[in-house]
C-alpha cells in the first residue's frame, strides 16, 4: 500500500470523504487521490516520492509555476512581519492598484478570501444597487457554492430553478434563472419575461467548469446589449480567466467591459484569496461608503496580498502570446495522438488553458460537454497518471499550462499519451 493510500485511509476517518473539496477524491476516475508533499516549477511530488508534470497547477493560479522565486522571497519577508493584522496594510493597496490598472471593468476593488465569497458578495451588491431580486446564470457555469448559484434547470431553461443540492431550500433559488451557455435566444426570452426584475447576469466569459467552453461570436456582446437595455448588471466571473488567458483577463481579450468582475486564483499567487470589483458608482454602494454590508476579518491578508502583488508584477513582463502558442501546439499534438488511435476527441483551447473532450461532437455548452465519454477519460487519466502526468481527475475540468513548463515536460506528456492503450 502506498503512502498516499495510507494517508487517504487516515483522512477518511476524520475528514468527510477524506478530502476538503469533493473532486479531489478522484472517485470519478476510479482512483484514490495522491497526497502531495511539495511542488516546484511545473512539477508536483507525491508523498510516495513520485515526480509528476502538473497540469492542474492548483486549479489554475500557478501560472508562473510552483514556488516561483520572486513570490517565494516576498512571502518569506512578509511572514517575518506577521501573518494577519485584521487592519489595513499597504500590500492590499498595491495589489488593488495593479488589478484596477489591468482590468477595463474595474475602477474599485474589494478584497475577500475566496472566489465563492467574491460571487456571493457581488450578487448581494448587484441586488442592493439595482433594487431587483432575480439573477440569471448559465447551466454548467460554476460560481462557487453560494446557495443562489447551486441551482439546476427544472422544466426548462425559461423556468425558475430547483435546488441542485440538498440543504438548499427551494425558496433560496426561487430568484435564480437559468439559460444554456452560448444560447442567446434563451437569454432574450428570459429578459422579455423578467427583464425589469433581473439584477444581474452572472457568467464565466470563458466557461471553465464544464471543461473549457469558449463563448461563440456575439454571445458576450449580446449579453452586454441586453444588460444595457434593461438596466441589469453584467458580472464576469473571472476566477479562472483573470490574468490567465491574458493579463487583462477575458474582458480585455474580448473587448467586452462588464459592470462587475469576480476574481480569485492568480491574484493570491496560490494563497487563499478572492476579490470583486467594478464601476465606481456600483462599488461605493458597499459599506462603509454605502448601505450594502460585507465584511471579513482576513480580507486583505498581508501574505495573500504580497503573493498576489508579486505574481502580477512578474506577469507584466511575461510573453502571454508565446505561452498561448505553446499551449495550442501541445494540445493539438495530444489531440492528434488520440485521434490516430481512433479515439473521438474535441479540443477547446484558449490562452494557457485547454480541455480534451472524448466526443465526436463540438462542445459549446453543458449539454454537449456531458456527451463526452467519461470511461475513455478515465482510461486516459489513469494511464497518464501512472506515467507521471498529473491531470485533473474529472473530464469536466481544464488543463493548465504555465510559464514554468517547457519542451522537456511537453515531450514527456506527449510520450505518455502515445503509450496510452484504450
Amino acid at each position: 500500500m502506498s503512502i498516499s493510500n495510507i494517508l487517504f485511509d487516515q483522512a477518511k476517518k476524520i475528514i468527510p470523504g477524506g478530502v476538503n473539496s469533493p473532486v479531489r477524491t478522484c472517485s470519478g476516475v476510479g482512483a484514490d487521490p495522491l497526497f502531495i508533499s511539495h511542488a516546484q516549477g511545473p512539477y508536483i511530488y507525491s508523498e510516495d516520492g513520485h515526480k509528476m508534470v502538473d497540469y492542474v497547477m492548483s486549479w489554475g493560479p500557478m501560472i508562473l509555476g510552483h514556488n516561483h522565486p520572486a513570490v517565494n522571497r516576498a512571502l518569506h519577508e512578509a511572514v517575518d512581519k506577521g501573518t494577519s493584522y485584521g487592519a489595513p496594510c499597504k500590500p492590499e493597496i498595491d495589489l488593488a492598484g495593479l488589478i484596477v490598472e489591468a482590468l477595463p471593468g474595474v475602477d474599485m476593488v474589494r478584497m475577500v478570501n475566496s472566489g465563492t465569497e467574491a460571487t456571493m458578495s457581488a450578487l448581494r451588491l448587484a441586488r442592493g444597487y439595482t433594487g431587483r431580486s432575480l439573477v440569471l446564470k448559465f447551466t454548467g457555469c460554476y460560481h462557487g457554492h453560494v446557495d443562489a448559484f447551486l441551482a439546476s434547470a427544472g422544466s426548462g431553461a425559461a423556468t425558475l430553478c430547483i435546488p441542485g443540492t440538498p440543504g438548499v431550500p427551494e425558496e433560496v433559488v426561487a430568484n435564480t434563472l437559468l439559460a444554456d451557455y452560448n444560447n442567446l435566444s434563451q437569454v432574450k426570452a428570459l429578459f422579455e419575461k423578467h427583464g425589469r426584475d433581473i439584477a444581474a447576469i452572472f457568467v464565466e466569459p470563458v466557461a471553465g467548469n464544464m471543461g473549457l467552453v469558449l463563448p461563440e461570436k456575439g454571445f458576450l456582446e449580446g449579453l452586454r446589449q441586453l444588460a444595457d437595455q434593461s438596466g441589469t448588471l453584467l458580472v464576469f466571473d473571472e476566477v479562472i480567466t483573470g490574468f490567465r488567458i491574458s493579463y487583462s483577463g477575458a474582458q480585455g481579450y474580448y473587448g467586452i467591459v462588464p459592470d462587475m468582475t469576480c476574481l480569485g486564483k492568480i491574484i493570491g499567487g496560490g494563497l487563499p484569496v478572492g476579490a470583486y470589483g467594478g464601476k465606481k458608482e456600483i462599488m461605493e454602494k458597499i459599506a462603509p461608503c454605502g448601505d450594502v454590508y460585507q465584511a471579513g476579518t482576513l480580507s486583505g491578508n498581508p501574505l495573500a496580498m504580497t503573493a498576489g502583488y508579486h505574481t502580477l508584477k512578474t506577469l507584466q513582463d511575461m510573453d502571454y502570446q508565446l505561452l498561448t502558442d505553446k499551449t495550442e501546439e501541445l494540445a493539438n499534438n495530444l489531440k492528434k495522438i488520440l485521434t490516430d488511435k481512433g479515439v473521438p476527441v474535441q479540443l477547446n483551447t484558449i490562452g494557457s488553458i485547454f480541455t480534451l473532450f472524448f466526443t465526436s461532437e463540438p462542445v459549446r455548452d453543458f449539454t454537449s460537454a456531458k456527451k463526452s465519454n467519461q470511461e475513455l477519460f478515465k482510461t486516459f487519466y489513469n494511464q497518464m497518471r501512472d506515467q507521471g502526468i498529473y491531470l485533473a481527475p474529472s473530464g469536466f475540468e481544464c488543463a493548465f499550462n504555465s510559464f514554468a513548463h517547457g519542451p522537456e515536460e511537453w515531450e514527456k506528456t506527449l510520450d505518455a499519451a502515445r503509450n496510452v492503450r484504450f
